[in-house]
């Protein structure tokens, strides 16, 4: 199994906290995001993965060098220019040459099984579309023949209910043809002109899945309340033994300091007497000053917080 990762993207919607972190290196249960899908593709028997970067690449390159060495070749395609969803595809699809790869979006958390995806693939698909249902984002519409028939707007033709695109697809070579050589393109311009001219878009719709976007920090929150809860067995294996508070490598909760649920502390954080925490992910190094307060808060690597805070991100 060969896999492009796409790890690029600017995180926008995580600032501050993407301002001096990767958005492929936000920690999940106080692992890099990166470290985890990397985990999951070497148990999966991938033997190829082409990862590009962008913002702050040269700490994603460091990532990878002091967690080397790795169980699979890894290649890294460093993006000057971002070059979108399409124009990344395409140069990470070159660095894997030759048959169908995997193409995964690295800013979402999921456990789907990767290993079955690439067989569904069928030669005359231009791609094989993983598909879900998961409102709000079901804009994919899927005719009686299990083809993509529309993304957007409802389809002219008849088509069922809309579904919504997982972030994993198996990509025929072919796929290059409705990309630019060079340059920034959006993958789903690509999908609508190879559609136009008659290329088949395959399915595979999945469920009983987890699955969780990491774009916000309501969805990052999100995403650790779900897995301190279980919600996903599946990645267990990939993370520290579960607990609530799940308390990093030297962490401390000092005298008097309560956590009220769905608290995840990374390595050196320090918990003043009497704080109170809930709903709270708190990065290396942080420090929480006593009687201090907080609710649905993400605080940075190494912040100082001395005021109590609700739905807040703290750098």
């Amino acid at each position: 199994m060969k896999v492009a990762l796409l790890a690029a993207g600017l995180g926008t919607r995580l600032r501050p906290l993407t301002d001096k972190c990767p958005k492929a290196l936000v920690p999940v249960l106080n692992r890099p995001l990166l470290g985890l899908w990397l985990a999951r593709l070497e148990a999966a028997g991938c033997v190829q993965v082409a990862i590009n970067t962008h913002h702050l690449g040269e700490l994603v390159l460091q990532f990878l060098k002091a967690g080397g060495p790795w169980g699979m070749n890894l290649q890294v395609n460093p993006e000057p220019e971002l070059l979108g969803t399409g124009g990344g595809l395409r140069d990470l699809g070159k660095l894997l040459r030759g048959g169908p790869f995997l193409a995964v979006n690295g800013d979402i958390l999921t456990d789907l099984d990767l290993e079955s995806i690439l067989p569904q693939h069928q030669d005359e698909a231009l791609a094989t579309l993983v598909l879900h249902d998961c409102p709000p984002y079901n804009n994919v519409w899927v005719d009686g023949r299990g083809l993509v028939a529309g993304i957007g707007a409802s389809p002219a033709c008849g088509a069922g209910a809309p579904l919504a695109y997982t972030g994993a697809q198996v990509v025929s070579p072919r796929m290059f043809q409705y990309l630019p050589e060079r340059g920034p393109y959006n993958l789903v311009t690509a999908w609508r002109e190879a559609m136009a001219a008659g290329e088949r878009l395959a399915t595979v719709v999945v469920s009983g899945h987890f699955w969780q976007d990491l774009g916000t920090p309501e969805s990052y929150l999100r995403a650790h309340r779900r897995l301190l809860q279980g919600e996903a067995p599946g990645l267990s294996r990939f993370f520290p033994a579960r607990g609530d508070p799940l308390l990093g490598d030297g962490a401390v909760l000092e005298p008097g300091a309560v956590c009220a649920g769905s608290v995840c502390l990374g390595a050196g954080v320090r918990v003043g007497e009497g704080a109170r925490l809930r709903n709270t992910v708190a990065w290396d190094g942080a420090r929480i000053a006593p009687q201090v307060e907080l609710e649905n808060c993400i605080v940075a690597a190494g912040a100082r917080v001395i005021h109590s805070a609700r739905d807040a991100v703290l750098v």
